[in-house]
């Protein structure tokens, strides 16, 4: 039996689609509020720690092989957040791709009504814009990555750091907005997996 309809049989509703190599620490957490478990796939020798949800009007969350998500991180999507290969997220990272709010307090108040009464609606427009994270990439300890970022191959995100712009491969960004710190050298780079 497939191991993600057997997951699915023993929770009553979607979770994800993982390679039995996958570590699911006790502490991970999968919020499938979709309708599928394709909308979480984890990729083989991944561990997750911390939590991967996927919202009811959509989302879509792909993680690649040997990726690490740590203690206390939160990756929401609304859109799609697609996460290569090797990419460490440390622990008490956020990674959305949406506001997970309406910005009109009107639409903002009616949205925490449907999701205190009812749940997650299943129509809501949250600003969605995808998320790319690539190969090699390393989100260090409470950063946070916002929506429609791209961060390119072999980059570094500095502790505590707000991704609000594309981050070029090979570079160090840091601080609140995050700006470019400077760019890895090639004996820095050069022994990434191709």
């Amino acid at each position: 039996m497939n191991l993600h309809l057997t997951i699915r049989a023993l929770l009553g509703r979607p979770t994800c689609v993982k390679d039995r190599s996958v570590r699911l620490d006790s502490r991970a957490r999968i919020i499938n509020i979709g309708r599928s478990s394709d909308l979480i796939r984890i990729g083989r020798s991944s561990i997750i720690q911390g939590e991967l949800l996927v919202f009811r009007h959509g989302g879509r969350i792909s993680i690649g092989q040997s990726c690490f998500v740590g203690h206390g991180s939160r990756i929401w999507s609304a859109s799609t957040i697609q996460i290569g290969n090797r990419v460490m997220i440390s622990h008490s990272v956020n990674i959305f791709d949406s506001l997970t709010h309406p910005l009109d307090p009107r639409k903002r108040a009616i949205h925490f009504e449907q999701i205190s009464s009812t749940g997650h609606p299943a129509i809501a427009d949250l600003g969605e814009r995808p998320v790319n994270i690539e190969d090699d990439a390393w989100i260090a300890a409470a950063a946070i990555v916002l929506r429609g970022v791209t961060i390119g191959r072999g980059a570094i995100v500095g502790a505590g750091a707000v991704v609000t712009r594309d981050v070029p491969p090979f570079s160090i960004v840091g601080g609140n907005p995050a700006r470019h710190i400077r760019y890895l050298s090639a004996e820095e780079h050069l022994s990434t997996p191709a």
